[in-house]
């Protein structure tokens, strides 16, 4: 197993809650915005404030997400000291629930600043999607029956920051969903959920000793690995099985010649251990970010 030394703790407050914002999955909810944007390009229905708006409710709920899961998380105790990986910020004392509360519907609010915004552009339709993410993002670890604990973190990303997203991203353009955007909304979805699975294996066993039965924790370690490598490759399948059928733009085919970036990421599912699985994790953000670029100028043209 590799030598990954233990992170430092944040110098100050301000970095704290940066830390618990977990800036480098991010991108999960960059990405489908992205896609939905270049959709809205090949479409010639293109406007700067909505994509501008779309990325920071975006940006914005997953901030809240992550912040939510790092205080629920801590209240049933499932971010224990022996955990590998980023510490996180409250069950390390680092920020008080309290702040971490306040932390989050800040976020929210800010989520919702964008989403009246885009509520005077195309209308109910963004309301839909903006509380049925607010409610999803909330009962994934808290409320009396989190889902997350349940197996079905993996489903709920990939309906909300796959099919959701992507759509509800072209949708704010001109209130429109053709096809090609539930389309490429599952290879959005299942890269989420790839980087979940990567997150939920580097975890599998605290997670166990914690009682947070993640899907990873209920059909164990072997088949955890055999499903990322599975959910990459389906990824990939999709978008070249969508463009060559003409269901998508063609060019969009070109999101394939990343295919060789998820080599390594294979290989490293298939075999490491407990913080060796950190550069998974990365790794795979990375991957959907460059994929969902790809995909993002193949629509566009």
């Amino acid at each position: 197993m590799g030598g990954v030394p233990p992170p430092e703790r944040p110098s100050s407050r301000g970095a704290a809650f940066l830390a618990g914002a977990r800036p480098r999955t991010l991108p999960a909810a960059v990405s489908p915005v992205l896609v939905g944007g270049g959709l809205a390009i090949g479409d010639k229905a293109f406007r700067l404030d909505a994509f501008l708006a779309a990325l920071l409710a975006s940006v914005a709920i997953q901030v809240a997400a992550n912040y939510a899961n790092d205080v629920s998380d801590a209240r049933r105790g499932a971010d224990s000291a022996d955990r590998v990986g980023p510490p996180r910020m409250v069950a390390s004392g680092v920020i008080d629930p309290r702040w971490m509360w306040w932390a989050t519907a800040a976020a929210l609010t800010v989520a919702g600043l964008a989403g009246a915004y885009l509520y005077t552009l195309v209308g109910w339709p963004v309301i839909v999607i903006g509380l049925a993410s607010v409610l999803a993002m909330l009962t994934y670890v808290g409320g009396p029956i989190p889902y997350g604990y349940r197996g079905l973190g993996e489903v709920a990303v990939f309906v909300f920051f796959g099919l959701v997203a992507t759509v509800g991203s072209r949708m704010v353009h001109d209130g429109s969903a053709p096809g090609s955007s539930y389309l490429l909304g599952i290879p959005m979805g299942l890269f989420a959920a790839a980087i979940l699975v990567a997150n939920n294996l580097r975890d599998i066993h605290t997670d166990g000793r914690a009682g947070k039965r993640t899907l990873a924790v209920m059909i164990g370690e072997p088949r955890t690995r055999r499903l990322y490598q599975l959910i990459i490759g389906t990824s990939f399948g999709c978008i070249a099985a969508f463009a060559a059928a003409d269901w998508t733009p063609l060019p969009t085919a070109i999101a394939c010649f990343w295919l060789p970036l998820a080599a390594p990421l294979l290989r490293t599912a298939s075999g490491a251990q407990s913080a060796d699985l950190i550069p998974l994790l990365k790794g795979t953000v990375r991957l959907q970010l460059v994929v969902a670029m790809s995909l993002a100028a193949g629509a566009a043209l």
